[in-house]
């Protein structure tokens, strides 16, 4: 599959929050489980065009296959805020190429570590990124979850 990756548009907000949210749901959640998040995956245009973040989009023959964000948290340490793949192309190598473009930029970005809230799902695509786990967060969106925390040392 060909991926080309680029910024992401500010008028793709809506459907960036609708593939973060198809994303999600593929790990079987309840409907009550998905709301709950609803806020916390949703991605408006003022947080693409905000400089402190960094959207991106993967897609192939103009078709959007998923995204990333990134959020600088100091002058070291940048938080991958996303990555979300549609479930039809999990498995095709659109999380990996995300994932690299994402380490990359963050080197650009003069990061040295990069912090990652991650869904327990996803942990074993995490490790294989090169991520360590480091401990947990408490969920942003359901009170009294708490979910892996990771950490990318880039050099």
């Amino acid at each position: 599959m060909n991926i080309h990756i680029r910024k992401a548009k500010t008028s793709e907000a809506k459907l960036l929050t609708n593939l973060a949210m198809t994303s999600k749901s593929v790990w079987g959640y309840s409907k009550e489980f998905m709301q709950g998040c609803r806020e916390e995956l949703s991605v408006s245009h003022v947080k693409i065009s905000n400089p402190k973040f960094h959207y991106y989009v993967a897609e192939s023959i103009k078709e959007v296959l998923g995204f990333y964000a990134l959020e600088i948290l100091d002058d070291s340490k940048i938080e991958l805020e996303a990555l979300f793949v549609y479930p039809q192309y999990l498995g095709k190598g659109v999380g990996k190429a995300l994932m690299n473009h994402a380490k990359m930029l963050a080197i650009e970005l003069d990061a040295k570590k990069m912090i990652i809230q991650g869904d327990p799902n996803a942990e074993g695509f995490y490790l294989a990124a090169g991520a360590k786990r480091v401990g947990e967060k408490e969920s942003g969106s359901i009170k009294g979850r708490f979910l892996p925390l990771y950490e990318i040392l880039l050099m």
